[in-house]
């Protein structure tokens, strides 16, 4: 599970006081980056590896010093050390890597200082160690935690229904139609989102189907079964003989992974295009359009055009903050301690309604608060 905030800035003051005075690359680098994982409660075992092998321009053998295939690439120097040089070393990596591996960020330390390129947005953070505390936000990408941006028409959004769009359309097109279909790209739905918010362990889907399905696709269908038949089952009825890697998968209700579907049947190209959306970040994506955005996938025409078939978080926000949420988040604030209040709470939020198509008439002509009541 995701540590909170407080907890990951306790860990990351007493990770500084450990190593502020550590200068030896060769000796404690190593434990330097597994103990950083650590303050994020993260294994790094589980989602990095140390001095993977990489082809540099002019067919040149490198080593990556840290890589979290489609996250981040790490290069470690001594203490003093030029870390523009080290983000030089960096970019030469990029030229022998599959696209879906490419880092979305860089870091790069000499122990006492530590520098951080965000290559999405286009921006550099340097702070010495003893100040990693105070910078934990920098790295939210760690495990998960991401800032909400509120955009008419997010550009992630619409990659993101792209990406699901191209693995539908492979499917369709091999047989794996209706009901069965709609109701697979739900669950796949689910569990990319999963991965990248915390529900699961960071990057599980996309580590087991990376390292435990041929490339040719052939087994997929089957291991996808296998991991919702899991899903569906509270632990204390699971088999004791699991594979240790399906006995971390949580028990999710709701009955979402309850129907058994018929297996599909994956060639290497449909596990190429579940892989791309496994390493997109969908910890970016808005779930307030989570229900439009997946219609868009279904609907090819919608496809093309996902900012005119959703109500954008922006305005869905515009409505209800000040029709209801705002008091829930008032009440939530000061009762949050309350066990038996917020059980009541929870069952007043169950029973909320919202029809979609009023949302959009109180946006339109800006009715107030007192006409909705």
């Amino acid at each position: 599970m995701t540590l909170s905030w407080n907890e990951m800035k306790k860990r990351a003051l007493e990770f500084s006081k450990e190593w502020k005075d550590e200068t030896r690359e060769i000796a404690e680098s190593k434990t330097f980056w597994n103990e950083f994982f650590k303050v994020f409660g993260i294994s790094r075992r589980r989602v990095a590896s140390f001095e993977e092998p990489v082809k540099k321009l002019g067919n040149k053998r490198g080593y990556i010093d840290l890589f979290w295939k489609g996250t981040l690439i790490v290069e470690h120097k001594s203490r003093g050390k030029s870390l523009d040089k080290a983000y030089s070393q960096v970019m030469e990596y990029f030229y022998g890597l599959e696209e879906a591996e490419l880092p979305k960020y860089v870091l790069v330390s000499d122990f006492s200082k530590f520098r951080l390129y965000d290559l999405e947005e286009d921006s550099v953070h340097e702070f010495y160690i003893v100040d990693f505390y105070k910078n934990i936000h920098l790295f939210s990408f760690m495990t998960g935690y991401v800032k909400q941006r509120y955009i008419d028409e997010d550009p992630v959004n619409v990659r993101a229904a792209e990406l699901m769009g191209n693995l539908h359309d492979s499917l369709k097109e091999s047989g794996y139609t209706g009901h069965a279909l709609e109701r697979l790209l739900v669950r796949i739905m689910f569990c990319l989102f999963a991965d990248d918010t915390g529900i699961f362990t960071k990057d599980y889907f996309r580590d087991y189907i990376e390292n435990n399905t041929k490339k040719d696709g052939e087994d997929l269908g089957l291991h996808l079964s296998i991991i919702f038949q899991i899903l569906d089952t509270p632990i204390e009825k699971r088999q004791k003989n699991l594979d240790y890697e399906l006995k971390e998968l949580p028990y999710v209700n709701g009955k979402l992974f309850n129907e058994v579907l018929a297996i599909p049947s994956f060639d290497g190209n449909m596990r190429k295009l579940l892989l791309k959306c496994c390493y997109f970040n969908w910890s970016k994506v808005s779930p307030a359009i989570f229900g439009s955005m997946f219609q868009s996938v279904m609907d090819e025409e919608k496809r093309k055009n996902i900012g005119a078939f959703y109500t954008s978080e922006k305005n869905i926000l515009k409505s209800i903050n000040d029709l209801f949420l705002n008091d829930l988040l008032n009440e939530f604030e000061k009762n949050k301690n309350n066990h038996n209040y917020l059980k009541k709470m929870l069952n007043r939020i169950k029973e909320i309604r919202i029809l979609d198509i009023i949302l959009q008439r109180l946006i339109q002509f800006n009715y107030p608060k007192s006409y909705c009541a």
